[in-house]
């Protein structure tokens, strides 16, 4: 699927590289203390909270909500310590991408007060995952996908993975399963399509990732292309693999110039 480019430019990183997360699940209310003097540098991302804050005022009062949309980047933490999220397969049912991954999600309803209440309304509705077990962080900036929805991510915490019990929505969701967030920096078991949308040439990235207990995913399209953003600034490091196309406008400037 189709999506904005964020505005930071990130260069490739060594695929070996140690990757280590800029946030911690310890909980609101085991760690308030620790919250509220190490803010930055514990609990949120840093270097963009402002500055998505801002920008994400401005396009709430420019984007109507018939055509917004929120998604929920869940992030747990695994046995071993490392990052998970929480992903959905949708059901054969749906109209739309039926039996592709997904994040739990959906579009903004009149009553929803804003983005984060969108995609927490839609997870529970999806995955009977409750509000009151995730803790959001902030939004990312937002996307556009192939139906000219502007997609919003929202992260959140779920610090007390052992209280999800998951509800599945038969109707909306076929699955559900998490994976390590790490994936989405890594060249293995990633492969890219290039693809066109009017006159506009994209890739669309793919992950294939195998679940001992689930079988086989497929992670693509516009979820593989968010959590690939997520991933780059969660761990402060943009992916062994070239996010997009390169773009050779300037090298035709000059060219045209000369």
């Amino acid at each position: 699927m189709a999506f904005i480019t964020p505005n930071s430019q990130l260069m490739n990183c060594e695929s070996n590289k140690k990757l280590q997360p800029i946030i911690n699940f310890s909980s609101k209310e085991d760690n308030e203390e620790i919250i509220d003097n190490n803010l930055h540098e514990n609990c949120y991302i840093v270097g963009i909270k402002e500055y998505i804050t801002t920008r994400n005022l401005h396009l709430s009062k420019v984007i109507s909500r018939e055509k917004r949309a929120a998604v929920l980047i869940c992030l747990f933490q695994g046995l071993e310590g490392e990052i998970r999220v929480i992903l959905t397969k949708r059901s054969m049912k749906l109209s739309t991408h039926p039996g592709e991954v997904a994040l739990p999600g959906g579009k903004m309803d009149e009553e929803d007060l804003d983005d984060s209440a969108t995609a927490l309304r839609e997870a529970k509705e999806e995955i009977g995952l409750k509000s009151s077990l995730v803790q959001v962080i902030t939004n990312l900036e937002p996307f556009i996908s192939l139906h000219l929805l502007t997609v919003v991510p929202v992260v959140g915490l779920l610090s007390r993975i052992e209280e999800f019990k998951p509800i599945l929505n038969a109707d909306e969701v076929d699955a559900i399963f998490d994976v390590p967030l790490d994936i989405f920096l890594k060249e293995e078991n990633h492969s890219r399509v290039e693809k066109e949308w009017g006159r506009w040439k994209y890739v669309c990235h793919i992950f294939e990732y195998e679940s001992s207990k689930k079988g086989v995913f497929q992670i693509g399209g516009l979820t593989a292309s968010i959590l690939i953003h997520a991933a780059s600034i969660i761990y402060q490091t943009p992916p062994s693999f070239s996010e997009y196309l390169p773009d050779f406008s300037q090298l035709q400037f000059t060219l045209n110039m000369n």
